[in-house]
């Protein structure tokens, strides 16, 4: 195995671990057809409330299981069976195992080969696949959270932020660049730190926020390498961000954004669920800050950080565990396991009480 040209982050072109690849009521409608990792998918719910991902194409003839809206088992809503989905081609049935178990013009034994299948699950109103380049199953569970369960938040829908031109290393980049955070969002911070647990990467940061005169308190985190959550105190509000992002082929991720607010009672009115959504209008826009420059930039490959800039060099580090074979991931938790502050900030404990996921 060569390593990948450009970030040079591994022997792997994609990383491993679980990623979004839809919104939860996006297959209300059906199966779907969705593009990631460099391969296209066959997603869909069975009867049972499965979750069901396989690869896209038919062994027969190659055709895409998921991209037909007018073929008439699909028109007459025959395509899924229990658990199982026929092709719109020659209704060749795989289940979710993606194994061929009925052609329906032949009473023979079907053909032995399979299309691959992944897990996947649905949480935090999203659903999530679970991709390893080696093939290997999960070695961490997907995020979860119990505000998502509370009456007492408000979930915001997904903002759908489609395809970005840009390696995901660049986003991750974000959760060391504490010297960012004035210029760009108008909120320079006053402490920052960086930890390392394993798969789990975070962030703690707080500031004042001249546009909104209020004091932002956050704590944010990756559980592996695209799941951001982070929770905020933002004056008298409270909440949750999310930032998920998928590569979809080399060099372009697929990206969306939530948020839930913390409403006064658990059972928000319609002001409250008003003041949910601009407040996530609001974390949105913020974001887009964000975006607006890496859609104009070209790719740090090497950052020339300055010594207050140290944690770049350690999140690139944390970073190169998902590109690598899993066995080598305990090599990149040794360099950057712990908490690590920079030179000129002070440390969380010194100003705020710590935020808790």
């Amino acid at each position: 195995m060569a390593l990948v040209k450009g970030f040079d982050l591994g022997v792997y072109t994609f990383p491993r671990g679980w990623f979004m690849i839809a919104e939860a009521n996006e297959l209300d409608d059906g199966p779907k057809g969705v593009r990631f990792f460099g391969k296209d998918f066959a997603l869909y719910r069975g009867a049972s409330g499965r979750l069901v991902l396989l690869d896209a194409y038919c062994l027969h003839m190659g055709t895409h299981l998921a991209k037909s809206n007018s073929a008439s088992i699909v028109t007459n809503s025959e395509q899924l069976e229990g658990d199982s989905i026929r092709c719109p081609y020659h209704g060749w049935r795989y289940n979710a195992e993606g194994q061929v178990d009925d052609i329906p013009y032949f009473d023979g034994p079907c053909p032995k080969a399979r299309i691959q299948s992944y897990p996947v699950v649905e949480t935090l109103g999203a659903i999530m696949m679970w991709h390893d380049p080696a093939g290997g199953e999960p070695d961490y569970e997907a995020p979860d959270l119990e505000a998502w369960h509370d009456s007492q938040w408000i979930n915001g829908r997904y903002d759908h932020l489609g395809e970005i031109g840009i390696h995901p290393q660049e986003i991750i980049d974000n959760m060391a660049d504490a010297h960012h955070l004035g210029p760009t969002h108008g909120a320079p911070c006053e402490y920052f730190e960086n930890e390392y647990i394993g798969h789990k990467y975070y962030q703690r940061q707080g500031g004042f926020h001249r546009m909104y005169g209020a004091h932002l308190t956050t704590l944010t985190w990756y559980t592996g390498p695209g799941l951001l959550l982070s929770r905020q105190r933002f004056g008298d509000t409270n909440g949750y961000e999310f930032i998920f992002h998928t590569p979809v082929d080399e060099g372009v991720v697929k990206a969306w954004h939530n948020n839930l607010s913390l409403a006064p009672s658990a059972n928000p009115d319609e002001q409250d669920i008003a003041n949910a959504k601009m407040a996530q209008e609001g974390a949105l826009a913020a974001f887009a800050q964000d975006l607006q420059i890496w859609a104009n930039k070209k790719p740090a490959l090497q950052i020339m950080a300055l010594p207050v800039e140290r944690n770049f060099r350690l999140g690139r580090i944390w970073y190169k565990q998902f590109y690598n074979p899993i066995e080598k991931a305990n090599e990149f938790h040794a360099k950057v396991d712990g908490k690590h502050h920079l030179k000129g900030l002070a440390k969380p404990a010194e100003l705020a009480a710590e935020l808790q996921e």
